[in-house]
């Protein structure tokens, strides 16, 4: 969503960054571009009015750092006004002292309100909690339906009865004490534009449920209109916090950068894809990284502490330092990279990955041929890739339906990788001695955890190339890729 307001601001930066000193031209000169590209990312001209004054302020006016030369202040401000318009800080649920936690949704019809209610229903199951849906939306038809499809799929129980969406709502709160669910997450009817009988309805199901949350689904692609929609439902509801659905959707990103500034209530989650678990708490900070081109590592580990079990990720890194990861070993850990989501979004997280790679099509196809190569191979190939020889490698070129030049660069690549990891493991053991000598930690440097398996997953990607992947990283990686913290 945000890419074409991203590499406007980046290309701004980079002009700024290195610079002995900035002058009032220079920062009006800035500002200018900041303005033009802020206001066609579809952003409200007031918050670009606003916006721009706070930066200019700051920068004409700002003290001279010890620490940062004037271009990289400008970076920091501009930074620091993003993250503000962006909502300042992670919304932070906190739970109802006698459960359930009531959680109300409202939005207009199609902007994916009752698909992100079954999202939030299974990120609070991740947080350990026990949620029930409701489905009060009476009116669309099958809405009940898809709903209890949904929940199907994630294993959270729904509740819905015809009639009265209020009496629905209400006795839906009642089989959430009676089940001893912490969570009810009520779907109320949506219209197709705001109008005076949906708005009394959604105001009356509020009130009968007295919710501790109310969250108005916006579809990040309406733009503008987006603004105009949760001002009006503020007004009726007071609501607590917006959801963003389809950011993964080609829009430019206005409304995430005006909602909190118009009705001053932060984006506390982000759908970001159509799949269930397309979905994440919202962090502006985060949010503003990847707009600048600064990464995302903290939502990366994040995601690859879901997807990697602790005790493989262990064995696994363990396997890598020691220099005994296998093509095998290889092929498991391709497979739970996938569980992430696109390769493409995992990229444009890492930190100084060059636009080439964040811009290039990574998806399961591509994947898919790597994992095919190396179907193809024996167990004693795939354990030993130095004995695959001329006739070896035809014969796994015919069995995965790639050519010959594909193996030879799966099996090179893998092979650069493996030299690369036991450097690795040979540093980590030089590290790992001198720290026992000085601390009382007694061999827990060598206990990785699933970050440091993301770490050398992270050096796959970054270091000597992800097989199968057009367009990889250059020979010998890329000079600013970041280490993972344990």
């Amino acid at each position: 969503m945000f890419d074409s307001l991203s590499e406007r601001l980046q290309s701004i930066v980079k002009r700024v960054r290195g610079k002995g000193r900035l002058t009032e031209a220079d920062v009006d000169e800035v500002l200018a571009e900041i303005r033009t590209a802020l206001l066609e990312a579809d952003v409200n001209v007031g918050v670009v009015r606003d916006v721009t004054a706070r930066i200019r302020e700051q920068a004409v006016g700002a003290d001279v750092s010890q620490a940062l030369d004037p271009g990289q202040q400008v970076v920091k401000i501009v930074n620091a006004e993003l993250v503000s318009m962006l909502g300042g800080e992670t919304l932070k649920i906190n739970y109802a002292s006698h459960p359930p936690t009531v959680v109300l949704m409202a939005g207009l019809q199609g902007s994916g309100k009752t698909t992100s209610a079954a999202k939030l229903a299974r990120w609070f199951k991740s947080q350990g909690r026990q949620p029930l849906l409701v489905g009060a939306d009476l009116q669309r038809p099958a809405a009940v339906e898809q709903l209890r499809t949904l929940g199907n799929q994630i294993g959270v129980a729904v509740f819905s009865e015809p009639g009265d969406p209020v009496t629905t709502a209400t006795r839906g709160l009642a089989e959430a004490k009676r089940l001893g669910k912490d969570v009810l997450i009520v779907d109320t009817a949506g219209r197709l534009s705001i109008d005076v009988d949906m708005m009394q309805q959604v105001a009356d199901i509020s009130s009968a449920v007295k919710p501790n949350y109310t969250f108005l689904v916006v579809d990040a692609m309406t733009g503008q209109d987006a603004v105009g929609v949760a001002q009006a439902f503020h007004e009726t509801l007071a609501i607590d916090g917006v959801i963003l659905s389809k950011l993964d959707g080609d829009a430019r990103g206005g409304a995430a950068l005006s909602v909190k500034h118009v009705i001053g209530k932060p984006i506390a989650f982000a759908a970001t894809g159509e799949r269930i678990d397309a979905f994440e708490q919202f962090h502006p900070d985060r949010m503003a990284g990847r707009i600048l081109g600064m990464g995302d590592m903290l939502t990366l580990i994040e995601q690859a502490e879901q997807v990697f079990e602790k005790d493989d990720a262990e064995q696994t890194a363990a396997r890598m330092l020691e220099g005994q990861f296998t093509l095998e070993d290889f092929l498991a850990q391709l497979q739970q990279l996938k569980k992430m989501g696109p390769l493409s979004g995992v990229m444009g997280m890492i930190p100084g990955m060059p636009k080439e790679m964040k811009d290039a099509q990574i998806g399961d196809d591509q994947v898919t041929l790597t994992e095919a190569i190396i179907r193809s191979m024996t167990p004693g190939e795939r354990a030993r890739p130095e004995m695959i020889n001329g006739s070896r490698r035809s014969r796994i070129a015919l069995g995965s339906g790639t050519q010959v030049a594909d193996v030879n660069r799966l099996v090179k690549q893998f092979s650069e990788m493996q030299k690369m990891m036991k450097k690795m493991g040979a540093m980590s053991q030089g590290r790992a001695g001198k720290n026992s000598k000085n601390s009382k930690r007694k061999g827990k440097d060598s206990n990785l955890s699933s970050k440091a398996t993301m770490r050398q997953m992270g050096d796959m990607l970054g270091g000597s190339g992800l097989p199968g992947v057009p367009g990889g990283p250059p020979r010998g990686g890329f000079p600013n890729f970041p280490n993972f913290p344990n």
